[in-house]
């Protein structure tokens, strides 16, 4: 089979494979919107190539706020790939424990938060780490891993743990193993990873999800729309619109930080 075709047809069990697991992306989308309604945030966090899923989710053409989107450079700064900010550096730091604790130092987490935690292997430290300092903090917390890829895989934490052994409720890519999907006549390894393309639908569905409950819920979205829909001017507004009601969410993950210790003080 030509390995393009060959390509769209894993593609196609990959939507497959996202159909089955509707009823926890509900369950994810209950969750999250309770948050969005409670004027909290849902922190939404990926390492790695996993960046693209958090930037998926917000901001971008059909999201709105209510997402806290966590992209560390040090992790996903992938274009210089070798030389100063290389590649070899970032796979370094996602296994550095600590880190997680140090980034989540920055937000002043609540309880009536959520979390969504990506990660294709679910084995690397950071990612790990970040998801079970939610956890501990009291937050309902989503995963999506690559199911097949993660049980083939060491995790890289000294304990063994992985992120789905801190999630509420683990969402599957239907990447295989390895990621790549299409093996080549005279190649030794497969080429054309699926990760993105099941992480990139399973977001979608979940922004979908979201949106009509808090429609439902008389709190419709700000959506950011573009202007081939609704016009230049009204584009323009919405774009406005929601990035101060981004900036005013995101002030209340700054309000109490510090305030403990300064307290015992």
């Amino acid at each position: 089979m030509n390995p393009a075709e060959n390509y769209c047809d894993r593609c196609d069990d990959i939507v497959g494979n996202v159909r089955t697991q509707i009823p926890l992306l509900e369950k994810a989308a209950e969750w999250f919107a309770g948050t969005i309604l409670a004027g909290r945030m849902v922190h939404v966090f990926g390492s790695g190539h996993s960046r693209i899923m958090v930037e998926e989710m917000w901001p971008r053409y059909g999201s709105f706020p209510g997402w806290n989107p966590i992209v560390e450079l040090s992790l996903t700064f992938h274009n210089l790939v070798v030389g100063a900010n290389g590649q070899r550096q970032a796979m370094f730091l996602e296994s550095t424990p600590g880190l997680a604790e140090r980034i989540l130092r920055n937000f002043d987490i609540h309880d009536d938060d959520s979390a969504l935690v990506i990660s294709s292997s679910g084995c690397n430290v950071v990612p790990i780490e970040i998801a079970e300092l939610f956890k501990a903090r009291g937050l309902n917390v989503v995963a999506i891993i690559s199911q097949a890829h993660a049980e083939a895989t060491e995790s890289k934490d000294p304990r063994g743990v992985k992120l789905q052994d801190f999630a509420d409720v683990v969402l599957d890519t239907g990447a295989p193993a390895g990621d790549a999907m299409i093996s080549i006549p005279g190649l030794a390894t497969p080429v054309a990873p699926g990760s993105s393309v099941g992480g990139c639908i399973l977001i979608n569905a979940l922004k979908a999800l979201v949106a009509q409950l808090l429609t439902e819920a008389g709190s419709p979205p700000t959506v950011l729309t573009g202007s081939a829909i609704v016009g230049g001017e009204e584009a323009a507004r919405l774009f406005e619109s929601a990035y101060d009601e981004h900036a005013r969410r995101m002030a209340t993950l700054f309000a109490g930080l510090g305030a403990e210790a300064a307290h015992n003080d």
